[in-house]
């Protein structure tokens, strides 16, 4: 006779590291020094702008993030230097009873040097518990835009994010002072979830930020990204030099529609070029 043995099994906890340092050569931005330890990594940099600018995708194999596990990505620009940091999909944190996830980014720009943070969505399942926390350092001179999009739960299969907990905190610093320090902490049960006053059931958020704003791009935005769908919310304001938009519906995809229509005006305000979305995008 077989016994089976029915004692669970240890899951693999990821313990994953990518660095990277990028720095202006000869009218084009390149990676000088590329570090991995675990499924992070970065292939290669791809130029679709002839101005130099390097279009980068961050890749994690195994597609999802598990309790315990830990993702450290770190960015550092040298002077001059422009990126566009990209993800090739949507990153989703899946359900634990084990220790939470954290999820660590660190960028750091360089004096003159342009950052755009444009991952894709975070799609958070019901049962979750996860920390992120993106540190972001800007020199003299630095421009900076990124963005934030989280779905709570998969509400077309079923997934209302009924349990779980999503801690995020996104800091904003310049020469040793901080510009923005925006937290968020989502607790599947709190009444901020359901209450009218809150999120009123809604399961996406978004937040977009941009260093050097005007009140005329504030103006611009507004009268350009509105929302198509009943329910979702859109709002622009400006903390000092920095723009801030912010997103709360029900879809990821009218999330990243707008915030990409947001992008495009700060690219012509700060940058004077148009948009340039990366091809991962349309795959």
């Amino acid at each position: 006779m077989v016994v089976a043995d029915l004692r669970p099994v240890a899951s693999p906890v990821w313990q994953a590291r990518l660095s990277l340092d990028l720095a202006e050569a000869r009218g084009r931005t390149v990676i000088r020094r590329r570090e991995h330890e675990g499924p992070l990594l970065v292939q290669r940099a791809f130029y679709p702008e002839g101005d130099g600018t390097a279009h980068l995708y961050v890749l994690h194999p195994p597609g999802g993030v598990a309790g315990g596990d830990e993702l450290d990505v770190a960015v550092a620009l040298g002077p001059s230097a422009r990126a566009l940091v990209t993800t090739p999909a949507a990153t989703k944190i899946y359900r634990t009873r084990a220790a939470e996830a954290r999820l660590r980014q660190t960028l750091t720009v360089g004096r003159d040097a342009v950052l755009e943070w444009l991952p894709q969505e975070t799609i958070v399942f019901g049962g979750a518990r996860a920390e992120g926390v993106t540190r972001v350092t800007l020199e003299d001179g630095a421009r900076y835009v990124g963005w934030d999009i989280v779905c709570l739960g998969r509400p077309a299969s079923g997934d209302d994010f009924e349990s779980g907990r999503l801690g995020q905190r996104t800091e904003l610093w310049r020469e040793g002072s901080p510009l923005v320090i925006d937290r968020v902490t989502i607790e599947a049960g709190a009444a901020a979830r359901r209450g009218a006053w809150g999120w009123a059931g809604r399961t996406v958020y978004g937040c977009l930020l941009a260093t050097d704003g005007t009140d005329e791009l504030v103006t611009d935005i507004r009268q350009a990204v509105t929302p198509s769908r009943e329910g979702d919310l859109f709002a622009v304001t400006r903390v000092g030099s920095v723009v801030v938009c912010r997103f709360l519906g029900s879809s990821a995809e009218q999330a990243r529609r707008m915030f990409a229509e947001a992008w495009a005006l700060v690219r012509r305000h700060l940058l004077s070029k148009n948009a340039c979305p990366p091809r991962i995008w349309a795959t």
